[in-house]
């Protein structure tokens, strides 16, 4: 079974979940202290996931120490594990941790448009131009989501948005206005198609029972479960 890497910050509070999630898809997942991380770490993963929660209690900035501390203790050594083939995912707070490392194309995760903290499901749906992507190929074209974040307004350069949509490189798209992302954009994925950062959390949503439904039966599991059971099956191919 491939092997899952979940960093674990102060502050974090999804791993346990994220680990959860990611062993009923198939993977074997392991919680790191971020004390413990060293270059060598890195060399039994097969991915490594920065989870949600409030890093450092996001005192500077939504990841920014995180990012730091990351860079210090690994250098280029993360850049390389993804040339190497290595697949690293950053869920909400995880996702604002990766676009600072600079392994997602440039952009910014800012203030919702309401000034608020932002707890709800959100529609979502794939972008046309990146439904092969490992993380959304088994799920349908349009499906929904939890997000819980304060911070998840996406924002570029004039026009980089815009791009990103057509080019593929925004691969999850909010179905409708959620926090004022620019081109309504939920996820992104670097060129390889294996980092990928998203502001909506799959770990929540696991089990059908987990549902705000309780009829809910479109699918066996929740469509958490088929995000990353689609990375497993990628690996395996």
């Amino acid at each position: 079974m491939p092997h899952a890497l979940l960093i674990k910050f102060p502050g974090t509070n999804c791993d346990a979940e994220t680990a959860r999630v990611l062993e009923a898809a198939g993977f074997t997942a392991e919680v790191l202290p971020v004390a413990l991380l060293e270059p060598a770490s890195l060399e039994r993963a097969k991915m490594i996931v920065f989870s949600g929660g409030f890093s450092y209690g996001d005192y500077v900035m939504s990841g920014r120490i995180a990012q730091l501390i990351t860079k210090s203790r690994l250098g280029e050594r993360l850049k390389k594990f993804v040339k190497d083939g290595g697949y690293v995912l950053g869920i909400c707070n995880g996702f604002q941790i990766l676009t600072q490392l600079e392994l997602l194309p440039r952009g910014s995760l800012i203030h919702n448009n309401t000034g608020r903290f932002i707890c709800r499901w959100a529609p979502l749906k794939k972008n046309d131009g990146a439904k092969t992507s490992p993380y959304l190929r088994a799920l349908p074209d349009n499906f929904e989501l939890p997000v819980a974040h304060a911070e998840g307004r996406f924002v570029g350069e004039s026009g980089d948005a815009e791009t990103y949509v057509k080019d593929g490189h925004a691969a999850l798209l909010y179905g409708r206005d959620v926090n004022g992302s620019t081109a309504n954009i939920a996820g992104m994925q670097d060129d390889t198609g294996r980092v990928f950062g998203l502001m909506p959390h799959p770990e929540r949503f696991l089990f059908k029972s987990h549902h705000y439904d309780p009829d809910w039966s479109t699918a066996e599991h929740g469509w958490g479960y088929y995000f990353f059971k689609g990375v497993a099956e990628a690996m395996a191919a």
